[in-house]
């Protein structure tokens, strides 16, 4: 008998490209007797009571059809896990405007995923837990705030159909701009709040964002900790000098670069502030940020 999952669509997603995409790629599965079981979101919010009522009767496995964004609701309808709970499994078909977490293990996005289900290829995979004040958010792949976090609301609001190049355009009507300002932190091992002024800071459980910007080279998906990097404050020409240097990894060789990989990190922020989480763009008063060391098998 072939594998069970619960699928959550975003019609939506890439623009209507998923419900497209999706009809050959469920026969590839079908085909090999993996059963699924689908159901569609209708607005925002809606794949995390979905996936929250699912696990509640025992479902256990999971596919986010869509992008960053549709996985990230997932998560969070997932954790946190009742006690001694049995952690889930999530697959992905990334039919909408990206899947930076998949880029990990491949570029070949849609059919990298749809092999990995067939073959049943799973990895343990950390889940990062931020502690706000008004309450708790999960994610695998990347939380940022400061520029990073500006061009993603800029591209959410102006450009969200654009794909990579929305990044690109969001990025230079960013420099425009160009807000470097402190975000106290302190990780763990330091005795006081670092408040210098920054470009950004990231926090990071895997190594891609924005498609194929690689913020944390260094990051491993199921090693415990937070991959920590910070980008002091450079100047507007030395930025966009270095720009292609954040597609490559290569930013953190930057003399105002930093990188960490820690397990926990505490915020002392006097308000709210914008961040971008897994592709989501939120504004939340952060206050900590630490790990669950593998508590999510990832079909990758």
């Amino acid at each position: 008998m072939g594998q069970h999952y619960f699928a959550i669509v975003n019609p939506a997603a890439g623009g209507g490209r998923s419900q497209r995409l999706l009809p050959p790629a469920l026969d590839r599965l079908r085909a090999a007797r993996i059963e699924i079981e689908i159901t569609e979101t209708r607005s925002q919010g809606d794949a995390t009571e979905l996936a929250r009522q699912a696990y509640q009767r025992g479902v256990r496995r999971f596919i986010a059809v869509g992008g960053d964004g549709t996985s990230f609701e997932i998560i969070n309808g997932l954790y946190p896990l009742p006690c001694g709970a049995e952690p889930p499994t999530l697959g992905f078909l990334p039919l909408g405007t990206g899947n930076s977490f998949l880029r990990d293990f491949s570029d070949r996005g849609v059919e990298y995923a749809i092999e990995s289900l067939l073959a049943g290829r799973t990895r343990a995979c950390d889940v990062l837990r931020l502690r706000h004040r008004s309450g708790v958010l999960h994610h695998i792949n990347i939380l940022s705030m400061g520029f990073s976090a500006d061009v993603a609301s800029l591209r959410a609001r102006r450009f969200s159909h654009w794909g990579e190049l929305g990044y690109i355009t969001a990025i230079f009507l960013t420099l425009a701009r160009f807000d470097r300002r402190p975000f106290p932190v302190r990780v763990e091992g330091e005795n006081v709040f670092d408040d210098r002024p920054c470009l950004f800071l990231t926090f990071s459980n895997s190594k891609f964002t924005g498609g194929t910007m690689m913020i944390a080279p260094k990051a491993e998906i199921s090693d415990g900790l937070i991959e920590y990097v910070r980008w002091g404050p450079i100047g507007r020409i030395g930025l966009i000098r270095n720009l292609p240097t954040l597609y490559d990894g290569t930013h953190i060789e930057h003399p105002l670069a930093e990188r960490r990989a820690v397990s926990k990190v505490e915020f002392n922020l006097a308000a709210p502030v914008d961040v971008m989480i897994d592709g989501e763009v939120l504004s939340v008063h952060c206050e900590e940020i630490d790990v669950l060391p593998s508590a999510l098998q990832v079909v990758a």
